[in-house]
Parts: C-alpha cells; sequence; structure tokens
C-alpha cells in the first residue's frame, strides 16, 4: 500500500503546483493589462494637460493673423522669434521681473522660517490649548479670501502701505498660512522624538533643537513650501492691482494684465510675453521636482 500511496500524493502534490503556476499567471496577466490601461491613462491625461501650453509657445512664434487663423496650424511658418524682443521690450518687463523677485523672495524667506517656527511649536511643544489653537489654524483656510480683502485694504491704507510692496509681503511674516503650517507639522511628526530627548540631555535649548535638528532634516518639506510660496507669489494678480498703483512698482503679473488694457491688443506680443514669464516656473520644478514629491510624500507618513 506504501507503494502506491506514495505516486498518488505525487501526483496530488503535482497537480496543486500547477494550479498555483496557473493562477499567477493568470494574475501577472490581469497585472500586466491593468498597468497598461494605467499607462494609456495617464499618457492620454498628460496629452490633455500638455496641450494649452505647447498651443500657448507655437502661438507665441506666429504672427497674429495665423493665431486666428482656422484650422489651427501648430507648427509656426515661418517662425517669429522677434515677438519675443518685441514683447519684452514693448513693456519694461525687466522692471517687472525685479519687482516681482523682490516680493518672491521675501514671501519666501518668511514663509520658511516663520511656518516652520509655529509648525514646530505645534508639534512638539506641550502647552494648553494647543489641538485647540491648531484647529483655530485650520479652520482659517476655509475663509474665502475675498472675505478679507475689504479690511485688508483699509487696514493698509489707514497704515499708509498702498503702492508700495509692504502689503505683499508683511502678512508672510506671521505664521507664513495655515497651510504651510500644517505640512511643516506633519513633517516633524515624522522624526523621531529620540533626537529631541537626547539634544535636551546634552543641554540644548527647544530653539536649538528646532534650528539645528529639526530644520536640516526637514529639507525636503521645506523646499516643497518655498515652492509653493514661489509660485504663488509669482502669479498672484489680485494682490498687486488691489495695492499698486504706480506702474514703476508692477509686477510680471500686473505687467501682462495691462496687455489687455490698450485698445488694440497685440496678441502674438502678449503670448510671447507670456512665454517667457512661464519659464522660471518651468525651470525650477524641473531642478526641484525631487524635493517636492518627497516632501509631499513623507508628509501623511504619521498623522
Amino acid at each position: 500500500m506504501a507503494v502506491i500511496e506514495r505516486p498518488i500524493n505525487d501526483l496530488e502534490n503535482s497537480d496543486i503546483e500547477i494550479g498555483v503556476r496557473g493562477t499567477h499567471r493568470r494574475m501577472s496577466r490581469s497585472d500586466r493589462a491593468w498597468r497598461t490601461f494605467t499607462i494609456v491613462v495617464l499618457l492620454v491625461m498628460a496629452f490633455i494637460m500638455v496641450m494649452p501650453f505647447v498651443w500657448l509657445v507655437t502661438s507665441s512664434l506666429k504672427s497674429q493673423v495665423q493665431i486666428f487663423q482656422y484650422p489651427p496650424e501648430w507648427i509656426p511658418n515661418p517662425v517669429r522669434f522677434e515677438n519675443y524682443t518685441n514683447a519684452l521690450t514693448y513693456k519694461p518687463f525687466g522692471l517687472y521681473l525685479r519687482n516681482t523677485m523682490i516680493i518672491v523672495t521675501l514671501n519666501v524667506i518668511a514663509v520658511v522660517f516663520t511656518s516652520s517656527f509655529v509648525a514646530y511649536g505645534f508639534a512638539r511643544m506641550r502647552f494648553w490649548g494647543r489641538d485647540f489653537w491648531f484647529g483655530v489654524v485650520i479652520a482659517t483656510l476655509f475663509l474665502p479670501y475675498a472675505i478679507m480683502i475689504v479690511p485688508q485694504f483699509i487696514m493698509f491704507s489707514r497704515l499708509g502701505w498702498v503702492d508700495t510692496f509692504l502689503p505683499l509681503t508683511v502678512p508672510y511674516f506671521f505664521g507664513g498660512g495655515a497651510f504651510n503650517i500644517f505640512l511643516m507639522r506633519q513633517f516633524f511628526r515624522t522624526i523621531p522624538e529620540e533626537l529631541a530627548d537626547a539634544a535636551r540631555i546634552d543641554g540644548c535649548t527647544e530653539f536649538g533643537i528646532y534650528w539645528r535638528i529639526m530644520m536640516p532634516l526637514s529639507r525636503p518639506a521645506l523646499i516643497t513650501i518655498g515652492i509653493f510660496t514661489f509660485l504663488s507669489s509669482w502669479n498672484d494678480l489680485l494682490g498687486p492691482i488691489i495695492y499698486l498703483r504706480s506702474p514703476e512698482n508692477f509686477t510680471v503679473a500686473a505687467g501682462l494684465a495691462s496687455f489687455r488694457s490698450i485698445q488694440d491688443v497685440s496678441w502674438d506680443l502678449q503670448l510671447a510675453a507670456s512665454t517667457a514669464m512661464i519659464l522660471p516656473i518651468v525651470i525650477l520644478f524641473f531642478f526641484a521636482q525631487r524635493y517636492f514629491v518627497r516632501g509631499i510624500v513623507m508628509t501623511g507618513l504619521k498623522g
């Protein structure tokens, strides 16, 4: 009987192995099909997202007649590189760029330091009502910006700050914004508490822990909020229109909007200027995307 039972067991085991291999084969085929479908969907969505930018770049090299030609021609013929020279000299975009860089630099410095400083208090320091006040800070995200325009304008006008850069920069030095505080707080909570405890044993102060330990370890999150602040300040149009009066104080966004104030709008020049002003943002994201993605991913590791 033992001689007969042994081959039967071997057959049963071989049938099980064949069934498992078939299941793995079917799963791998389904996985490959799902992966192919996902890639196709992503490529289609990427194509849809890129097409307006491609149209902007190609139209900036056309004449005004070719821009409104139907059916549209994607390849400009002839290519008009002089549109960029004419656009950047038609308006003082060098001055607009300088003003924008001053505002952007101050805002990035303010947000990086103030938001991380406030977030460290909410993440690491224990005090009465900490969670309540953090909830109040988060609740400010639900306030529409349009509600605060009139009170802020009255306050800044009474301070004599209208037609200066102060309304566009000073508010960033007071906390850096609820979203940035939340982002930095979540990142600080991913850092082991043992590092801070070891520093306290060595006699380090709370500010020393924040400056010497937390800040160097939080570089991805700091770069992330720096990119967010750069983009929001660079693209801000409503603030400069409300507070800036003199053309010599205009930013890039306000300068581009001034094209529309002219009765005869030169669309070829406006598209060329818009393409030139988008280029710094593309370059920034190209070089900082690794830190940007890492900061977003690591922020949600711990609640």
